[in-house]
C-alpha cells in the first residue's frame, strides 16, 4: 500500500532537518535545539550512527517496522549556511519540498513553547533564510521550538542570546526537547498536518 504524500522512487518518505552549530563550543546552546532534537530521534527510531554526507551528518531508516522511511539530517557547515547541505541532499533524496521537515530554535515563540506549520516568515533566522535559497523556496515544514527573546533589539546581544547556552533548569529544557521530539514523531505519523 503507498504510502500517502509519497513520491514514487524517492528513498525516504521525509527529510528531517536538525539546524545547529558544529563543534563542541556551541553545543547545549539555545540555536543547537534542532540537532539535539535529531539525536533524540536517531535514538528513539534506533538509527544508525550518522555519517558525512552532503556536507552533514546523515542517517536512514524507518521510524518503526513497517513505518516511514526517514533521512535525518544535520548541517555541518555553520547555520547561516545550511542551505548548502539541505538542497543537494533534498534533491539526492528527491523529496517533496513539503515533505522537508526542519527542526529549529524561535526567539519569536517563549520557552517551551512548540508551533507546527508550513513555509511562513523567516524572522531574521539565518539557518532559515540559508534553507530558503539552497531550496528555493520557503514553503517547507517546521517545527519552531521556543526558546525564548532576550529584552533587546540589538542584533549583536540576540544573537549572543540565541549562541549561548541555556540558563533554564537542565529538567526544563530536556523536557523542552523531549516534547519537541514526539511533536515531530507525530508529524512524521500524520496525527499532525502542518499547516
Amino acid at each position: 500500500m503507498p504510502i500517502p504524500g509519497r513520491r514514487r522512487g524517492a528513498p525516504v518518505d521525509w527529510l528531517l532537518v536538525g539546524l545547529g552549530n558544529p563543534g563542541a563550543e556551541y553545543a547545549g546552546t539555545r540555536h543547537n535545539v534542532g540537532f539535539e532534537i535529531a539525536k533524540t530521534l536517531i535514538e528513539r527510531w534506533s538509527l544508525s550512527k550518522p555519517k558525512a554526507k552532503y556536507r552533514g551528518l546523515l542517517t536512514e531508516g524507518r521510524t518503526r517496522p513497517g513505518g516511514p522511511r526517514v533521512a535525518v539530517l544535520m548541517p555541518q557547515t555553520y547555520m547561516n549556511d545550511a542551505g548548502d547541505s539541505v538542497g543537494p541532499a533534498r534533491g539526492a533524496l528527491k523529496v517533496p519540498l513539503e515533505r522537508v521537515l526542519v527542526l529549529h530554535d524561535e526567539i519569536d515563540l517563549p520557552f517551551g513553547e512548540i508551533r507546527v506549520r508550513i513555509g511562513g516568515g523567516l524572522a531574521g533566522h539565518n539557518g532559515l533564510k540559508s534553507l530558503k535559497r539552497g531550496l528555493g523556496s520557503s514553503d517547507f515544514a517546521r517545527v519552531r521550538v521556543g526558546v525564548g527573546r532576550p529584552a533587546t533589539t540589538d542584533p549583536e546581544r540576540v544573537s549572543a542570546y540565541v549562541l549561548g547556552r541555556f540558563r533554564e533548569p537542565k529538567e526544563d529544557v530536556a523536557a523542552l526537547v523531549s516534547q519537541a521530539t514526539d511533536i515531530t514523531e507525530r508529524v512524521v505519523g500524520e496525527e499532525i498536518t502542518p499547516t
